[in-house]
């Protein structure tokens, strides 16, 4: 990778996602295995494929922040110009449900790492941080992903809406909608369990919202 990124293998599989607020759990099967980054996307990473750092808290290994979705978009299509991308792969951001799937990492609890949470676990409101620490500064997950609770909110490609229930097979979210999903909570937020979704609108910018890279099959 040009900017020696970590990317995990998740391999195709089967997971309740859910459930929150008014969306029931419902039984989700990926037949396709996607890597994942291991860290939320840093500015460093950012700047050298975009040239510019936006982000208000700066420092090298803290997230890139004061992005859209949009602006993540834009990134996974400059990185594709720079890398050597083999035929009928790409990088984008996670659907919701690799998202979940990845954060979860086989658990059933509310969280990965159990149903408890102190500011020891992740970087949340209560931390009383005031701003993001740098990637990697928590324990990883069972499958080695940092910072799935915390930090920063994490665009994913759907579109924000009640989602059905019923078993579903690689879901993609809505066909259209006025907001894009985000995961996983930020510095600023209660912390937010594996389920927990917050909404965006694409256009927007904050210093709580970022993102991780997604390498799969198209």
């Amino acid at each position: 990778s040009a900017l020696n990124m970590e990317l995990i293998w998740c391999p195709p599989g089967s997971f309740i996602m859910g459930p929150d607020g008014n969306n029931p759990a419902r039984p989700v099967i990926l037949t396709k295995g996607f890597y994942l980054g291991k860290f939320e996307l840093t500015q460093e990473e950012y700047e050298k494929v975009m040239v510019i750092n936006p982000s208000e808290f700066k420092g090298e290994k803290l997230p890139v922040e004061m992005v859209s979705w949009n602006d993540a978009v834009a990134f996974c299509e400059a990185l594709k110009k720079k890398e050597r991308v083999p035929n009928g792969w790409k990088f984008s951001l996670p659907s919701e449900a690799q998202w979940e799937y990845a954060c979860r990492a086989g658990t059933k609890t509310k969280f990965s790492w159990g149903n408890d949470i102190t500011p020891k676990l992740a970087n949340y409101k209560d931390s009383a941080l005031e701003k993001t620490a740098e990637v990697g500064s928590y324990a990883p997950n069972p499958w080695g992903f940092f910072d799935m609770h915390g930090n920063v909110s994490e665009f994913c490609t759907d579109y924000f809406d009640a989602y059905p229930s019923g078993s579903v097979t690689d879901p993609t979210g809505p066909v259209s909608g006025s907001s894009r999903v985000l995961r996983g909570g930020g510095w600023s937020t209660p912390i937010r369990h594996s389920a927990a979704r917050d909404a965006g609108k694409e256009n927007f910018r904050g210093n709580s919202r970022g993102f991780r890279i997604s390498f799969q099959k198209q």
